[in-house]
């Protein structure tokens, strides 16, 4: 319940909007930091409170990098921070993408927006043991080619050839010449045996939800897909009730699901 203190080693611009930044961490007490892809980290600076972020990084790297975006009063503060400067972290917290679950299976990671970020880490976890699945797709949706997060890197991992990366943008501006449209629209380019498949999806609860339907009718189903939620989460351990949804508590059960354990509860705005 007590955070140990990090100190910002790193500090990066990710988009054009200058309003995503990410941090990499070392702590103060030198002990390492262990966390498994999907789980988050309570973020805190002194004076402003604390936010849930979703862990970003390589968890077999040793580093602890997180990516945040400036929505609110706390990440506002936190976005004047420099390198240097010294935050609290409690964690990790929470549930994990199906490392296991998914070998020898063709995955589809789907994600739109900031839902990149808590898929890095498994998406570093297939990279790391790439022979243990089989074809593996990497769906990405941004507003527009300059609210692409971790561009180079992602521009990275098409040349390389080890997974398939596509990337779509709602809205065409400069130079872009790559797919224009809605994340599930994208899925129309991947082939896999849909029998052996594990779909993971992080980002706006509206593109998950038709992103669903469209795997429906490729024959995926909800036991085959896994999803992070985003709630407000406070204390991390289920005590506050502030993430309370329906019988879960997002900051114990989740953010990560297996859908058929929450598809009764999942719903979307009407467009």
């Amino acid at each position: 319940m007590f955070p140990r203190k990090f100190r910002i080693t790193d500090l990066r611009w990710e988009t054009g909007e200058g309003d995503i930044f990410t941090w990499e961490l070392n702590a103060l007490d030198a002990k390492p930091f262990f966390f498994s892809p999907g789980q988050f980290n309570m973020l805190y600076m002194h004076g402003e409170g604390e936010v849930p972020i979703s862990i970003s990084s390589d968890s077999e790297s040793g580093k602890l990098i997180h990516t945040t975006r400036a929505v609110g009063g706390v990440t506002r503060a936190m976005q004047t921070l420099k390198v240097g400067d010294v935050v609290g972290i409690r964690g990790p917290f929470g549930t994990s993408w199906p490392t296991s679950t998914a070998k020898n299976k063709d995955v589809v990671i789907i994600c739109g927006g900031l839902g990149l970020p808590p898929l890095r880490p498994f998406i570093y976890y297939i990279l790391n043991h790439r022979e243990n699945f089989n074809k593996v797709y990497l769906l990405y949706g941004a507003r527009s080619p300059i609210d692409i997060v971790y561009k180079a890197e992602l521009e990275q991992l098409q040349s390389d050839n080890n997974i398939d990366v596509l990337i779509t943008v709602d809205k065409q501006t400069g130079q872009w010449d790559g797919h224009i449209g809605v994340v599930p629209q994208l899925l129309s380019h991947v082939n896999v045996n849909v029998d052996n498949t594990i779909v993971s999806m992080c980002g706006p609860e509206i593109m998950m939800h038709f992103s669903q339907i469209a795997l429906h009718k490729m024959g995926i189903y909800d036991k085959q897909i896994y999803v992070s939620m985003e709630r407000n989460m406070k204390c991390a351990v289920g005590h506050c009730g502030h993430c309370q949804w329906g019988p879960h508590f997002i900051c114990k059960n989740g953010p990560v699901f297996r859908f058929d354990s929450i598809s009764d509860l999942f719903k979307v705005h009407e467009l």
